[in-house]
């Protein structure tokens, strides 16, 4: 909160460069430009996925070679240790507390974002973002677990919050005639990120690793600087629309939809409706099944294919040797990272599509496909097919990517632009709640199997049926949306005041009278898109080098 009000304090000065008013668009501008400033700032963030690179080699920072482990050491006494090096669970919290604190601070700061804009959250975010990497590089340094926790876990988390949720409402006001497309183009950026950040971490640790240093702290350092410069091109690039603005010839649909709204709900309303109550619902169910396969795709190939992976059809898990399973460990990555690029490629498909077909529509695609293929994955998984067992979660991890780049839009629908970002941020709690829901059920599932004796490639049998009943849930609230009651909806004169007050003087702009948005991709677009684009490509590469491994 401190930093958020000496932002703000700083906007005051230096001629109000952060202020929502210095960011409105002026003649000339080119909506195509807003895309990928979104996508500066959650291809940084998105990095939160990729963690995951960091825990071995900081298990092992104390000892260096190999870790140097007090096994009766309880988890406060790991938290203030400077004797014995963490345990990989222990640092795997870090998921958690980001995904925590990304929903509660959307939450929190929804509001604070309409009223002062995508530039200052967005400055904000980079802030918190990369200030928490450089505070964990020092818990690093000195060996505090608490501290790389408070830094990058709680200080970073609230980066994620605000970074993710700054670009909606200011996209979805630039594409009324493509809601789904244009948030899932940005949001794409949040499951790339890890597909970026993972590598190129990777190629920083061995750069730094050094005989007294497993090149952990200075990766860190190193990614905080590289984050910040992107993350401050993405906020001050960021634009908004001027009031009553709509794209060059386009107008609103004559038909009316029912599902979609003419009316706005006030953001401290929003959360009285059922509505919004059932789509949290939708996005917490559709999260959990999702989020859960994530965190334990790797082991999942791993033990329900075992010899398979490396031309040993009957060779069970626990008898391949170390290097036989050293090797499938190599290849099990390769499956992690193409269901990345297929989280990725979901949220522009299926948010794009819902532009068509309508989001409930889409939802229950997300819900009924689902539920068909994590019912045959143990069928396909006991014909032995990698072909049909891959292809299934890949489906489904499009799926789950494309829930979240859909949900901004399907909310634009029911409750109008107005207010959208906020709301969007105060359901992001369903994230949260999905972030300790889905890993609970999946690894505590497997650990009592394991411990019931069961076969190493059954083991996932029961879980993929609690997620089909995980769905069925989301479909059934799927179901229950309708339409928002009129007695939410705003008058027009509340609307006008809010929008007066906002834009200033602005608030007299015309439809089409500044020629905003004109052009499509022109030579300076195309330029910020393939200044993103080059980066996003070189992920797609290093992850497709891995996963052709699997076959």
């Amino acid at each position: 909160m401190a930093t958020i009000q000496s932002a703000g304090t700083m906007s005051g000065g230096a001629e109000g460069i952060l202020d929502r008013e210095h960011t409105i668009a002026k003649a000339g501008f080119n909506r195509w430009l807003v895309p990928p400033a979104a996508l500066c700032i959650h291809l940084c963030i998105g990095m939160a996925y990729g963690f995951s690179v960091f825990w071995l080699p900081l298990s092992r920072a104390i000892g260096l070679t190999a870790p140097k482990a007090c096994p009766d050491m309880s988890l406060v006494q790991e938290l203030f240790t400077t004797t014995c090096d963490w345990k990989v669970a222990s640092m795997g919290w870090m998921y958690t507390l980001f995904f925590v604190f990304l929903g509660v601070s959307a939450a929190i700061w929804g509001g604070w974002l309409e009223r002062a804009g995508p530039r200052k959250a967005g400055f904000v975010a980079a802030l918190c973002w990369s200030g928490g990497l450089f505070l964990g590089a020092i818990g690093i340094i000195t060996h505090q677990l608490w501290l790389m926790w408070l830094g990058s876990g709680v200080i970073g988390g609230i980066g994620l919050g605000l970074g993710y949720i700054s670009p909606v409402s200011t996209l979805i006001k630039w594409f009324p005639d493509h809601r789904g497309m244009a948030t899932g183009f940005a949001i794409a950026g949040f499951g790339g990120g890890a597909m970026i950040g993972a590598p190129l971490a990777n190629l920083l640790i061995n750069y730094y690793k050094t005989p007294t240093s497993v090149g952990v702290w200075e990766t860190f350092a190193t990614l905080g600087v590289i984050y910040l410069v992107f993350m401050m091109i993405g906020a001050f690039a960021y634009r908004v629309s001027p009031v009553g603005w709509r794209p060059d010839g386009w107008t609103p649909p004559e038909k009316t939809n029912a599902m979609i709204s003419h009316y706005n709900v006030h953001l401290d309303d929003a959360h009285k409706t059922p509505q919004f109550w059932l789509i949290w619902g939708v996005l917490c169910l559709n999260v959990s099944a999702g989020i859960g396969v994530i965190g334990m795709a790797s082991p999942m190939l791993q033990e329900i294919f075992a010899g398979k992976l490396i031309g040993l059809p009957n060779v069970g898990f626990n008898a391949l040797t170390v290097e036989q399973k050293a090797t499938i460990a190599g290849i099990a990555a390769g499956f992690a990272g193409l269901l990345s690029l297929f989280n990725i490629g979901g949220r522009v498909f299926w948010a794009s599509l819902s532009d068509y077909i309508g989001r409930k529509n889409t939802y229950f695609c997300f819900f009924l496909l689902g539920i068909a293929l994590y019912a045959l994955a143990p069928t396909f998984a006991d014909m032995g097919s990698k072909l049909l067992f891959v292809g299934a979660f890949c489906i489904i991890l499009s799926m789950y990517g494309g829930g979240f780049a859909t949900v901004p839009a399907y909310l634009a629908d029911m409750f109008g632009t107005q207010f959208v970002g906020a709301i969007h941020g105060r359901l992001l709690t369903a994230w949260s709640t999905a972030g300790i829901l889905g890993p609970f059920v999946v690894n505590y599932l497997r650990e009592f199997q394991l411990a019931a004796g069961v076969p190493r490639d059954q083991l996932y049998n029961s879980t993929m049926y609690i997620l089909c009943a995980m769905l069925i849930g989301g479909l059934i609230c799927n179901y229950l949306v309708k339409p928002v009651d009129h007695k939410w909806h705003m008058s027009a004169d509340e609307v006008a005041r809010l929008q007066a007050a906002s834009a200033k003087s602005e608030a007299a702009v015309q439809h089409g009278s500044f020629g905003i948005g004109k052009g499509g991709l022109d030579v300076r677009a195309a330029l910020f898109w393939a200044f993103v684009g080059i980066p996003l490509a070189w992920g797609v590469y290093k992850t497709l080098e891995g996963a052709i491994k699997i076959f």
